[in-house]
Order: structure tokens, then C-alpha cells, then sequence
């Protein structure tokens, strides 16, 4: 490698009291290689786009950090599949500092998989190629959707193994994150009954996140309600395309908004509204349809870390966070029947609207229809041709009868034809990740170090909402041989 390299690391998390985190070292690994390098993110965070394959092989698995890193993992609590964990952190993540992007905005750089660390409890403290690279195709996929994303800048394989339940080349993925806070690290401060704690690292996310709390009556009250504002957001987000988090634990919810840890995650092929995909959730505490339910569990429990910095009586503070956490669901309710009216090509607001949504989607359970095409034919019916529409739903009874109520509905709305077109296209995307395309591309890789099918998806990716003909196939669901209906967390 050539001289040390010096990346302009910022370190304000590092600033903080040392019981937020633990100083540790990543593990150096035994060949590290470069396989997949974002060089458009790189350029973002003001790192040549363009660097050697064998430096940065050598600084992104932790080899020869540089020189202005300063490598820390997070301490952190969480609710895992609802049991509370008073210690979780970092097992396996060391973050190395923070890069300002174009916009000014800090930005964490973290490696994962990057060895033990005090938080690593029995694991070893590494990754497999699959799991890494599966959530590179993924948070890169939703960044391209427009859904708020932590994204991934470097895959770097180690030369070694990791155990699973298989035999796996190992890897180290790095993440770049508007922050690493989550609900987790105010339960972890909470749960020791650390009040200084819980104020200082409120400062700091109202300093990084939400800065016009800090003049607020109730500085914490404002950013649970800011909170409460952007997961709203973001879990509309998430079901206007299909996605299934997979692992809502309170640890993997980011106060930041994005979207945060892509363990067992998948978009749905055919649509129920009780989808699930992850293996560890047996009873489907994660499915699609819980998504909006879970997310307000968690900001309750975040609300419950912030009870002494609402209010000094206890009765009253209780009060101010409850109506704060009930305030999420009219919240999450506005934003998916925003996108749902957009899908549907509805400018305008009526009555009957959440009723004419509510029908299409039973159609598409009784039909087994696929989500992603069902609305993307949709636009195409809006043009007048609906026979590809009529092939997914037309076999559910009372498909005729919904259609031409939302041809009426659609002749009662202000919007002009092309404009609702272009909407409907806008927010209905023609590619995602479908599971039998990832899954495929993963095996591949890990099997034989062939990495050309998933450079070719994430081709695609970059543009869904393009029809990108030449690439037609990769918008088409499986076949029942190829569905994937589970998914793994990789740790």
C-alpha cells in the first residue's frame, strides 16, 4: 500500500463519555480482496473514487485504517423479538469515524464483520460473503427507490472461513450511516438508570439529528414527536414497495429514520398481508401488515427512556409521551394512503378511498398477485391497457366491479392524464430485489467467486422506476420453483 492515507475523519461520537462505547481494533484478516466498491458513494463522502483495489482491500477490512481513524463499537441495549436485552453493542461492527458528504451532512463510516469486540458475547465476530453482500444489493436497491437507507460503500473478502450453518468464505461489509443511535442505546443507558447519560446523548442526537428541538419547551418531547414523524415515514415507505424488515428489534430501529440492519429482509413477490420471510420469526411478529404496529411498540419504547428529561413528575412526563407515541398511527395512516392514492393514481382525497384500497389488496391475496407487477400494471390500465392487469387479479371475484369503481374515481380527479401516469410510475417501481435474483447472485459469489450476476442486479437497480427493456426479466416473479420463502440473518 501506498503512504497511510488520511480520510478527514470527524470523531463526535468518540467525544462523548467512554461508557458510550468500547476502543477497539479490527482483526486483521488473512487476504483481504476488493469485490464490490461504491466509487459514486465514495466520491460523496470525499474519498478518492478511484483508490487502488489493494488499499482499499487493506483499509476497508481494518488491515491499515487510516491514520485519523478512531475505531470504537457502541454500546448498546434492545428489545430482541420483544425480550429485553440489557447488553447488546457492537458484537461485531467497529465504526471508524465520521466524513462530512457533499451536503455537509455527517455521515458514520463503520466496518462490519470485522472481529471481536467486548460486545461480541459467544460470537466470533465475523461475517459471511452472502449475508454482506445481500445487504449491499439491498440498502443500495432502497437508496435508488428513494426510501431513507444506510448505505454500503465496500465489500472486502478476508481469505478465510467463517461457520455458520455451513462452511462460508468470510467478509467485511462497510456501512455508512447518518448515525449508529438507535432506541437501543438510550435502553442501554436507561436500563443502568444513567440520567446524565440519557441527557448527553440526547444533546447529541438534537445536535446531529433534530436541531430545532433544542429550542423547544420540551427538547425530548420534540424529538420523540420528530422521531414518531420520520418512521412513520419510513415504514409507509417500506409497504408502498413490498419490503419486509424481517427484524424490528428495538436495537435495529435507527433514531436517525433510515433504514438500518438487512438481516433476513425481502421484498414480497405475491402479496399477503401476513408475509413474512425471516426464519427466526416464527410467529410473524415482523410480517408486512405488523410493520406499522411494531415500529409504534418501539417508540414506546423509546418514549419510556426519555420519561426524566420530559418532565421532574413522573405522571405528567407519562402523559406527554403517551399522546407523543399515540400520535404515530393517524401519522403512519396519512403517509401509506399519501402513496397508496399515488399508486392508485389519485390526486385528490375522498371518502371511499382507504375502502377502494383496502378491496384491491384483498384482490391481490385472493389472487396470489404479485405486489410489484399489480401496480405497475395498474399504470398501464390507467393508460387503457389492462390486460395485463386482468391476467393477475382477474380471476379474484369482484375484480370487475372494483375496476370500473376506480375508473369512476379516477374520472373525479382533478389530475391530468399524463401527470397521474407519470405519479403512478413514480412511486410504483418496475425492478426490485426479488429474492430468487439475490439469492442466486449470492450463491454464486459464495460458491464461486462469481461476482457477474451480482453486478448485474445492482445494474438494474439503479434505475426501478425505468422500464429498462433489455432487462425485462429481472422485472418478472419467479417461478413456484424459484420462490424463496426464507430468509437468514447471517450472524
Amino acid at each position: 500500500m501506498n503512504a497511510p492515507h488520511r480520510f478527514g475523519f470527524e470523531h463526535s461520537y468518540s467525544s462523548l463519555p467512554p461508557r458510550f462505547y468500547a476502543r477497539v481494533e479490527p482483526t486483521a484478516v488473512k487476504e483481504p480482496s476488493l469485490v464490490a466498491w461504491n466509487s459514486e458513494l465514495a466520491a460523496d463522502l470525499g474519498i478518492d473514487p478511484q483508490l487502488p483495489p489493494t488499499d482499499a482491500a487493506a483499509i476497508f477490512s481494518g488491515n491499515s485504517l487510516p491514520e485519523d481513524a478512531v475505531p470504537l463499537s457502541m454500546a448498546y441495549a434492545g428489545h430482541q423479538f420483544g425480550s429485553f436485552v440489557p447488553r447488546l453493542g457492537d458484537g461485531r461492527a467497529i465504526l471508524l469515524g465520521e466524513l462530512r458528504d457533499r451536503e455537509g451532512v455527517l455521515r458514520d463510516v463503520q466496518l462490519k464483520g470485522s472481529g471481536l469486540t467486548p460486545f461480541s458475547r459467544e460470537a466470533d465476530g465475523r461475517a459471511a460473503l452472502g449475508p454482506m453482500l445481500r445487504e449491499y444489493v439491498i440498502s443500495e436497491a432502497m437508496h435508488r427507490l428513494g426510501i431513507p437507507t444506510t448505505r454500503s460503500l465496500a465489500v472486502v473478502t478476508t481469505g478465510e472461513q467463517v461457520y455458520r450453518e455451513n462452511v462460508e468464505p468470510g467478509a467485511i461489509l462497510t456501512r455508512v450511516a447518518a448515525s449508529h443511535i438507535r432506541v437501543g442505546t438510550f435502553q442501554y443507558f436507561a436500563a443502568r438508570g444513567d440520567e446524565e447519560a440519557l441527557r448527553t446523548l440526547l444533546d447529541y442526537v438534537i445536535a446531529r439529528h433534530y436541531p430545532s428541538a433544542r429550542d423547544a419547551a420540551v427538547p425530548a418531547l420534540a424529538v420523540l414527536d420528530s422521531v414518531a414523524d420520520r418512521q412513520a415515514s419510513l415504514i409507509a415507505k417500506w409497504m408502498h414497495v413490498g419490503f419486509i424488515h424481517g427484524v424490528m428489534n428495538t436495537d435495529n430501529m435507527a433514531l436517525s429514520g433510515e433504514t438500518i440492519d438487512y438481516g433476513p429482509c425481502a421484498f414480497m413477490d405475491n402479496y399477503h398481508a401476513g408475509r413474512k420471510f425471516s426464519s427466526i420469526d416464527y410467529n410473524g411478529r415482523y410480517s408486512y401488515a405488523n410493520q406499522p404496529l411494531i415500529a409504534q411498540w418501539n417508540l414506546a419504547r423509546f418514549a419510556e427512556t426519555l420519561i426524566p428529561l420530559i418532565d421532574s413528575d413522573a405522571s405528567k412526563a407519562v402523559e406527554f409521551a403517551t399522546e407523543a407515541v399515540r400520535s404515530f398511527m393517524p401519522k403512519f395512516d396519512e403517509a401509506f394512503l399519501g402513496g397508496m392514492r399515488q399508486k392508485l393514481g389519485l390526486a385528490g382525497s375522498e371518502e371511499g378511498d382507504v375502502d377502494l384500497i383496502k378491496r384491491l389488496l384483498d384482490l391481490m391475496q385472493e389472487a396470489d398477485a404479485d405486489f410489484t407487477l399489480t401496480f405497475r400494471h395498474l399504470a398501464a390500465a390507467a393508460e387503457g391497457e389492462e390486460a395485463s392487469l386482468r391476467e393477475l387479479l382477474g380471476n379474484a371475484a369482484g375484480f370487475d366491479a372494483w375496476l370500473g369503481t376506480w375508473r369512476q374515481r379516477l374520472e373525479r380527479d382533478p389530475q391530468p392524464f399524463a401527470e397521474r401516469v407519470r405519479g403512478m410510475r413514480a412511486i410504483s417501481p418496475a425492478f426490485i430485489p426479488r429474492n430468487h435474483r439475490v439469492e442466486a447472485a449470492l450463491r454464486s459469489a459464495s460458491l464461486d467467486a462469481d461476482f457477474t450476476l451480482f453486478q448485474r442486479l445492482l445494474e438494474v437497480l439503479r434505475r426501478p422506476y425505468d422500464d429498462q427493456p433489455e432487462s425485462a426479466e429481472y422485472a418478472q416473479p419467479p417461478e413456484p420453483a424459484e420462490r424463496v420463502e426464507r430468509t437468514f440473518c447471517g450472524t
